[in-house]
C-alpha cells in the first residue's frame, strides 16, 4: 500500500470544512492528521466529526507539526502571507485558497520562499478543475475553434456577504472577479496586458460603507492579442449565476447554464426548470477534484496544475482592476511569463 500524504487544515468555516471532509473521507491518498481553528470549540468538534486525531485553536501547532507533510489554508484573506511564510519555514507544502495574497509585495515574498525552499503550492482556483471548464480548455488546446480570441465571464450571485466580511473581502473585483480573470488566462492560454473596471452600487448600498460595488465590469487585453469583458453582479436574485463563453477564429465555446438539474417540467402554463442556487452546488466537485489533484502531484513530485506564480498574475490582475475602477483609467500590465 503507498504511503497517503499526512495533511493539516487551518480554518474551518464552510469551504475550509469541506477541504478537510475532502481530505478526511474522499482523497484516496490524504490522510487528514490535524485540524486547527481560533473559534472556541469549533475544530474540536470536526477532528471528532471526521475522526481526526490533533486539534487546536492555534495555527501554529498544526503549522509546526513535523509529522505534517501538507497543509491547505483556507482562512481570511488577510492572514494568507503570514500562514504561507510560516508553513513554508516548516516545509509543508501548500495548498491556499484565493487570493493568494492581499497584496502584490507580499506575493512577491512569498514566492520568492516557496521558491527558496523547494515546497510545492496550488492557489484554489476551483474552475480549472471544474469538468465544464476543462473540458473546453481541452477542446481549445486541440484547435476545435482556432485561435481563442475573446473570452466572456459571468459571475453572479444573489447571496451578498455579510457587512463584515465585506469590510475584510478586499472588494468585488479580488474577491469575486479573480475567478473569471484566472480562467481568462487559462482558456486564452495567453498573459493580460491591460484592465480596466467600471463599477457602481445598484442594489446592496451598505457596501458603499467599504468603498466597495456590488456590479462590475472589467475589460482585458491580452498579449496574445485576446481580449475579455468579466461582469461581476451581488444581485442576482434568481440564483448562482456562473458562465463562461470563448470565441475563436473558427467557432465558440460556451460554458455553464442556469439550469441545476437535467429536468424540466411541463405543465399548460409551459416549460420550467430549477437554476443552480448557490456554489456548493455548482462546484461541489470542483473542490474534490482540485484536492485529489493537488495530493497527486505531491505523490509524484510534480508541480501543482495552479500554482503560486498563477495566484500572483490572478491578483495583479485584481489589483489593477480596483485600481482602475478608482482612477477612471486604463492600467497597463508588463506580460512576463513564468
Amino acid at each position: 500500500m503507498s504511503k497517503k500524504i499526512r495533511c493539516g487544515v487551518l480554518g474551518l468555516g464552510r469551504l475550509g470544512y469541506w477541504h478537510a471532509e475532502n481530505l478526511a473521507r474522499k482523497v484516496q491518498d490524504a490522510e487528514l492528521a490535524a485540524v486547527a481553528d481560533p473559534l472556541e470549540g469549533r475544530a474540536e468538534q470536526v477532528a471528532e466529526e471526521l475522526g481526526v486525531p490533533e486539534w487546536s485553536q492555534n495555527p501554529d501547532d498544526v503549522l509546526e507539526n513535523p509529522d505534517l507533510e501538507a497543509v491547505a489554508i483556507v482562512t481570511p484573506t488577510s492572514t494568507h502571507g503570514e500562514m504561507i511564510k510560516k508553513a513554508v519555514a516548516n516545509g509543508k507544502h501548500l495548498f491556499v485558497e484565493k487570493p493568494i495574497t492581499q497584496t502584490l509585495q507580499e506575493a512577491d515574498e512569498v514566492l520568492e520562499a516557496i521558491r527558496n525552499r523547494g515546497v510545492f503550492c496550488q492557489v484554489g482556483f476551483m474552475r480549472r478543475f471544474d469538468l465544464s471548464y476543462a473540458e473546453a480548455k481541452k477542446r481549445i488546446e486541440m484547435g476545435d475553434i482556432g485561435k481563442p480570441i475573446y473570452f466572456k465571464g459571468i459571475t453572479r450571485d444573489g447571496q451578498t456577504p455579510p457587512p463584515d466580511f465585506i469590510k475584510h473581502s478586499g472588494g468585488l473585483y479580488l474577491d469575486f472577479s479573480i475567478h473569471d480573470y484566472d480562467a481568462a488566462r487559462f482558456l486564452l492560454g495567453a498573459e493580460v496586458t491591460s484592465v480596466a473596471a467600471l463599477g457602481n452600487v445598484v442594489e446592496k448600498q451598505y457596501v458603499k460603507e467599504f468603498h466597495d460595488v456590488d456590479q462590475a465590469l472589467t475589460y482585458l487585453t491580452f498579449d496574445s492579442g485576446a481580449a475579455s469583458d468579466i461582469e461581476a453582479s451581488r444581485n442576482a436574485a434568481y440564483g448562482y449565476d456562473i458562465r463562461g463563453e470563448v470565441i475563436g477564429t473558427e467557432g465558440a465555446i460556451q460554458i455553464g447554464s442556469l439550469q441545476h438539474h437535467d429536468l424540466k417540467v411541463l405543465t399548460k402554463k409551459g416549460g420550467t426548470h430549477d437554476i443552480v442556487p448557490d456554489f456548493p452546488s455548482l462546484f461541489q466537485d470542483a473542490y474534490l477534484n482540485e484536492m485529489v489533484s493537488f495530493i497527486e502531484c505531491l505523490k509524484n513530485n510534480e508541480k501543482p496544475l495552479v500554482d503560486a506564480y498563477d495566484g500572483k498574475k490572478a491578483l495583479e490582475i485584481a489589483v489593477a482592476a480596483t485600481k482602475s475602477y478608482q482612477t477612471g483609467t486604463t492600467i497597463r500590465l508588463e506580460p512576463v511569463r513564468s
